[in-house]
């Protein structure tokens, strides 16, 4: 047991050794931002949007696992598109992946 762990140690600091910087900044980010897009679907039909100050943000509840604060959805009505970064969610506890979500608008194309 004391060869193994000797062993494994021995081969980290190999390979920090190897690696430009710090160990960890190398490593790939966990925490990085998704889209989702949810502009094929039907708005107030496969999900619900209700826009705030004038459509600079919203409420919205969908369907769909995964998605977690800062990560981006993508609305399209009536022919554009509408970004929203996510800043709250809240996932029901039946059905699982069924959300709502407080987004505010990041750009419109």
């Amino acid at each position: 047991m004391y060869f193994i762990k000797k062993s494994i140690k021995s081969s980290l600091i190999f390979i920090k050794g190897l690696l430009p910087g710090n160990f960890s900044e190398n490593l790939p980010k966990k925490n990085q931002q998704k889209a989702h897009d949810y502009s094929q679907l039907d708005w107030g039909i496969d999900y619900i949007f209700e826009p705030i100050n004038l459509g600079k943000g919203g409420y919205m509840t969908g369907i769909g696992k995964g998605i977690k604060i800062h990560d981006y959805i993508i609305l399209q009505k009536e022919g554009k598109y509408y970004r929203y970064q996510v800043e709250q969610i809240d996932y029901y506890s039946d059905p699982p992946d069924m959300w709502i979500a407080s987004l505010k608008e990041i750009s419109v194309q």
